[in-house]
């Protein structure tokens, strides 16, 4: 890849950024398209967001991915929200549109991806479990909103945290489907789930030897059940792990992180034919995977 005079930027903001691996599966996908665009990380403290968005503009950027603190204290800058992002409360994909900032969120799009190309189910007969009451959670409660599952239980360990997600979600469509639970539930939920999810980052590097669920608590997970992990390094998690044992279906979180790359991409550049096979593979390459 050469930079040029006319070399477009697209980046990613958060803090830290050091980790990120967005730069090499999308840099990755940029050259396959031999486009002159470069992604780069930008390490963005709380206290610079504002004057940071407003210097992207004045330097042309195209768009960029937000992470880790940004993704709800972003939304004040943007000057539109997609549905999407506002029933979630959360924005990880920014684009320059004309004058103005437009926030969308891709998690939801990469999360689902997985479970509709390779797990072909008719989902509004199955029931989800969710661990975990944070961000990452809401873009997974979307997620099962639109595969259109039945039942959605999440489960947390502080009940007034769970009542706040509860009462803050904006989209009405959840109804009755959706309830919450203390973690002292799983006992009564887990025979129930056809798909159990871990939002919480329990068993992630470097404490690889963690899990969010005992291996006496992932006995009551029935075996035709899926186990989805949003981690994806270790590959695979202590999570999955017992789950696979338990002789679940394990999906961890790298085809989450390469569908909702993809799905930024895919506006940024306006195009739907991006190279999601080379990010893929630059990823695995990078992790030391293959």
């Amino acid at each position: 890849m050469t930079i040029n005079g006319k070399t477009q930027i697209l980046g990613v903001i958060g803090h830290p950024i050091e980790h990120s691996l967005s730069p090499v599966m999308h840099n990755a996908a940029l050259a396959k398209l031999g486009l002159n665009y470069v992604y780069l990380p930008f390490p963005i403290a709380s206290e610079n967001l504002e004057t940071a968005i407003a210097g992207f503009a004045s330097i042309g950027v195209v768009g960029f991915s937000v992470t880790i603190p940004h993704k709800q204290a972003i939304l004040p800058f943007l000057a539109e929200i997609s549905p999407i992002a506002q029933a979630i409360g959360a924005v990880n994909t920014v684009t320059r549109q004309g004058n103005k900032w437009v926030g969308t969120n891709t998690d939801v799009e990469g999360f689902i991806a997985p479970l509709q190309t390779t797990y072909h189910q008719d989902w509004s007969q199955k029931t989800a479990v969710i661990l975990g009451n944070g961000g990452a959670a809401r873009a997974v409660v979307a997620g099962c909103v639109q595969l259109g599952v039945a039942e959605i239980h999440l489960v947390g360990r502080n009940i007034y945290k769970l009542k706040d997600f509860r009462e803050s979600w904006q989209n009405s469509s959840l109804g009755d489907k959706f309830h919450i639970h203390t973690w002292e539930e799983l006992p009564q939920l887990l025979p129930q789930a056809d798909l159990l999810v871990n939002t919480t980052p329990i068993g992630m590097y470097p404490h690889s030897q963690e899990s969010p669920l005992s291996e006496t608590e992932i006995a009551y997970l029935p075996q035709k059940a899926i186990a989805y992990d949003l981690i994806y390094i270790p590959k695979p998690t202590k999570f999955l792990q017992l789950a696979a044992k338990q002789g679940a279906t394990a999906i961890d979180g790298l085809e989450m992180l390469v569908q909702q790359g993809a799905a930024a991409l895919k506006i940024w550049l306006q195009t739907e034919q991006v190279p999601v096979a080379e990010m893929r593979q630059a990823l695995i390459n990078h992790l030391g995977l293959s």
